[in-house]
């Protein structure tokens, strides 16, 4: 499964009517809504704010007032023939003054999330965790040996808390190296991107 390494957007313009495609990778369905606004702030007087996500099992496409199926469905199409997923992308369109009729909508839409897609950094997504420990100073340096790879972030208090990402699989054979060194940890389920 893949998705993108940073957003990205581009312009397909076709009989004086401009689609703009923002591609941008999402974690959480919270951040879809948050996204939306921010692009209809960025796009403003827009005819269409049309868009389709893929988040684990989670897919929606909206047509945003285009004849239905002719939006939506097309770049939600477009994302899964190309596996994406952790993924929200929003056309957003500015009529130009000419009807470009139900197949041309489908192919316009199809072709802004093509030509995006086309510029875009893939990685490929892999099951993971965000782990956050808390050592005592004393078992810092053993775990600052482990964690190196993993780049944690490390904030000082009468303790150390790290909080780092790490693949599902390389977690399962770290913890028992450092589960003895540590005085508390909390795991969350992410995908990671490599």
């Amino acid at each position: 499964m893949l998705s993108i390494k940073e957003e990205i957007k581009t312009l397909y313009e076709i009989q004086k009517s401009k689609f703009y495609a923002v591609i941008t990778r999402i974690d959480s369905l919270d951040s879809i809504d948050t996204k939306l606004e921010e692009i209809k702030k960025e796009y403003k007087d827009a005819t269409h704010y049309c868009y389709a996500y893929i988040l684990d099992n989670y897919k929606k496409c909206s047509d945003d007032g285009e004849p239905s199926g002719t939006a939506g469905m097309p770049i939600l199409n477009v994302l899964e023939q190309n596996n994406l997923n952790h993924i929200l992308c929003v056309v957003i369109r500015y009529f130009g003054g000419i009807k470009l009729g139900a197949g041309g909508l489908v192919r316009a839409y199809s072709k802004a999330v093509t030509t995006t897609l086309e510029n875009a950094n893939l990685i490929t997504l892999v099951a993971g965790y965000e782990v956050t420990l808390l050592v005592t100073y004393e078992n810092a340096k053993y775990l600052d040996y482990l964690l190196k790879k993993y780049e944690p972030i490390k904030q000082y208090d009468l303790n150390i808390t790290y909080t780092f990402l790490i693949p599902k699989d390389e977690y399962l054979n770290l913890i028992k190296e450092f589960d003895k060194y540590i005085i508390d940890k909390k795991i969350k389920e992410t995908m990671l991107g490599i």
